[in-house]
């Protein structure tokens, strides 16, 4: 049962993320600590482990394939990419640093900016 769940979740995740560029920390990081009892950090590093190559090599193939995407944007992706790179680093090197309960707390915070500027742009 377990595994089917752990399955939906990475299903759900991926669709949105096909949509809408989310899915680890929107989908699987709360999923996670909602639904499996997992702290901030292990269910930050688990969506990392799980977003690391699927979403976007599949993802990419398929935008690319229906004309959505040119040349140009995969530079801009791989770009942005080196800058992921760097700064997981360093997002990780905070969040361990901090409380689960401060980590959840500020990913909470995040989110509510992220959602009042969807809502209010």
């Amino acid at each position: 049962m377990q595994l089917i769940a752990l399955f939906s979740i990475g299903v759900g995740a991926g669709l949105l993320s096909g949509m809408f560029g989310v899915g680890g920390g929107v989908i699987i990081v709360p999923a996670m600590v909602l639904l499996f009892g997992m702290t901030q950090q292990s269910a930050v590093a688990t969506s990392l482990i799980a977003l690391l190559l699927p979403v976007g090599l599949l993802g990419v193939i398929e935008y690319y394939r229906s004309g959505k995407i040119s040349m140009d944007n995969i530079w801009i992706g791989l770009i942005i990419a080196a800058g992921l790179f760097a700064g997981a680093y360093f997002g990780v090197r905070i969040a361990t640093h901090l409380s689960n309960d401060t980590l959840r707390k500020a990913f909470a915070v995040f989110l509510g900016i992220v959602a009042f500027h969807l809502w209010f742009k």
